[in-house]
């Protein structure tokens, strides 16, 4: 039974993670078509702010990754100093 709901749990954080790596593959300008504008990279994050939302909903789960990932993204803006910022 325990296994059941571990599917369940993980199988809703699906089409999320989808999402990301839809938008990475196609619109970010660290990952996508636009990479080859910014060949030093665009995020004053590492990891990027995309990645580090895919890493953290998928280790945690929709309930806590998905304020953790909009937080950082929040703190993404021309006034941060960036930094490196691994997933907890």
């Amino acid at each position: 039974m325990k296994l059941f709901f571990k599917k369940i749990l993980y199988l809703s954080r699906v089409p999320i993670l989808f999402l990301i790596k839809f938008y990475q593959k196609t619109l970010s300008p660290d990952h996508g078509w636009f990479k080859s504008c910014f060949p030093q990279g665009y995020c004053r994050f590492y990891p990027s702010c995309s990645k580090y939302g895919h890493d953290i909903i998928e280790k945690k789960g929709l309930i806590k990754g998905i304020p953790q990932a909009l937080w950082r993204i929040i703190r993404c803006n021309p006034w941060s100093k960036g930094g490196v910022d691994l997933p907890k």
